[in-house]
């Protein structure tokens, strides 16, 4: 009788997340580790590496300002990136949760109908509403309201413009989803005791919503600081991002040694900010956001 399993016996908990597990291990833990194991590699020329052991690679990122001055950029472009969605992203969230239109489906999924079209595809599009033949500086020309075409396109300005374009869609549904747990009950009591609605947002309604838009925050920040596409289709050589430089030191100098370590800077960096944020808000809101 005690070979028999049970409904909560463990090695059947065990045998039924294994495969998940052995996922995550040969398609997140292992490559890691391997590029990991990399940033110790000897460079030698273009294409060409060493198993030699050496700490050249992280002496090199830590001594020169110009790495530095890459990653500091990118924390700020994903900081700005981040606090503009948390700014425009809260309204049309409170306005879903809050409109009593009887098919709030609809809204929903306009929200998600970005997602259908390809990422680059959108973030190409810009080029088309930015640039000197663009959609507006040709309405501004045949206005008359300016003689020449307005520089709006690869500068930090577009870069943010478009990261804002992909990354509000996460803000509205982390923050939508937050404001869906909330008792309305409380609202209505904060009105009988003499509240408006002002006091009444104030003090019951944004408080609660706030784990929602923390959730909103750092997964704006982590993916605009991550990002790849954007800086390199809408921004200049000047405003390219860590990610940029990544891609620049493995496929232009063919040096993996320091593109591992760089890799692995960025992955410590924003994993110390993730850990922040799970250390106080835990990571259950970003779950309940990403699933809508």
């Amino acid at each position: 009788m005690n070979n028999r399993w049970t409904l909560y016996d463990p090695r059947l908990a065990w045998m039924l997340v294994a495969p998940v597990l052995l996922l995550l291990i040969f398609f997140l833990l292992l490559p890691i580790a391997v590029m990991a194991t990399y940033t110790f590699f000897t460079f030698v020329t273009a294409g060409v590496e060493t198993s030699a052991l050496t700490t050249a690679n992280w002496q090199e990122f830590f001594t020169d300002s110009y790495y530095a001055g890459f990653l500091l950029k990118t924390l700020r472009v994903g900081a700005i990136t981040a606090l503009l969605c948390g700014v425009l992203g809260y309204f049309p969230a409170y306005f879903i949760w809050a409109t009593s239109f009887k098919h709030k489906w609809l809204l929903l999924l306009l929200l998600i109908v970005p997602f259908w079209i390809s990422f680059t595809i959108r973030t190409f599009s810009w080029i088309n509403i930015l640039g000197e033949q663009g959609v507006i500086n040709v309405a501004l020309l045949k206005m008359g309201i300016i003689s020449e075409p307005l520089p709006m396109l690869y500068n930090e300005g577009a870069v943010i413009l478009g990261l804002l374009h992909f990354l509000l869609p996460y803000m509205i549904l982390n923050v939508y989803v937050s404001l869906e747990g909330i008792d309305r009950t409380l609202i209505a009591a904060a009105r009988s005791m003499g509240c408006t609605s002002a006091q009444a947002f104030r003090e019951v309604t944004l408080p609660l919503s706030l784990p929602g838009l923390a959730a909103g925050l750092l997964l704006c920040f982590v993916l605009a600081a991550g990002s790849y596409v954007t800086p390199q289709l809408l921004g200049s050589g000047r405003d390219a991002l860590f990610g940029n430089l990544i891609y620049d030191t493995i496929m232009g100098e063919l040096n993996w040694p320091m593109g591992a370590t760089l890799s692995i800077v960025l992955f410590l960096v924003l994993g110390f900010f993730a850990a922040i944020y799970t250390r106080y808000m835990g990571m259950s809101q970003i779950v309940k956001g990403l699933g809508g």
